[in-house]
């Protein structure tokens, strides 16, 4: 009995402690305004911080017209691209940054899907069956994840607004979660 309630309480406390890492702090800041966008500058970008505070962070969340978007800084550089997965709107906030065939992409938590942050393109490993030994090799699913321009100048970070007459895969996640809205929970 008493090993029972051991193993109960045991579960208990794991169950809480994954409750406190999914709903805690995270390691990213959110930045938008009291309208649920971020600030637009005369020139048509919009500020997003300040480049030290996201180098520091290595990446943030930012709103723009509602849009979630994750910056990361990998290697030197910025990276813009829609928060949510472009396969079912896992959230690449929460992704590791892995190096695939020469290529920094961030792999979604929820499926381990690998998207490519310079060109948004969507990765898997294929073979090709007519080859006498196939092996696998990294190709490209096309692009699927909207990628977002960032300027830095005079120390700040500002990205431009997105071209939404061209669409990807990405904008049906973004607009589903747009305002907070929540899609599906935790998969």
């Amino acid at each position: 009995m008493l090993d029972l309630i051991i193993l109960s309480l045991h579960f208990f406390i794991c169950f809480l402690i994954s409750i406190a890492v999914w709903c805690g702090p995270k390691d990213v800041d959110l930045h938008s305004s009291s309208t649920g966008g971020a600030e637009m500058e005369p020139h048509g970008l919009i500020f997003i911080g300040k480049e030290e505070d996201i180098k520091k962070s290595q990446r943030i969340m930012a709103k723009i017209n509602d849009r979630e978007i994750v910056i990361f800084y990998h290697e030197g550089k910025f990276h813009a691209l829609d928060s949510r997965c472009y396969h079912e709107g896992g959230p690449l906030c929460h992704g590791e940054i892995e190096d695939i065939d020469g290529q920094a992409c961030i792999v979604c938590p929820w499926h381990k899907f690998k998207i490519t942050l310079e060109t948004g393109e969507g990765l898997y490993e294929g073979i090709n069956p007519l080859e006498p030994s196939p092996t696998p090799k990294w190709q490209s699913k096309g692009v699927k994840q909207r990628i977002h321009k960032v300027t830095i100048d005079n120390g700040n970070v500002y990205v431009s607004p997105p071209d939404l007459s061209v669409s990807f895969d990405s904008d049906y996640f973004a607009d589903k979660y747009k305002n907070g809205g929540e899609l599906a929970t935790g998969k």
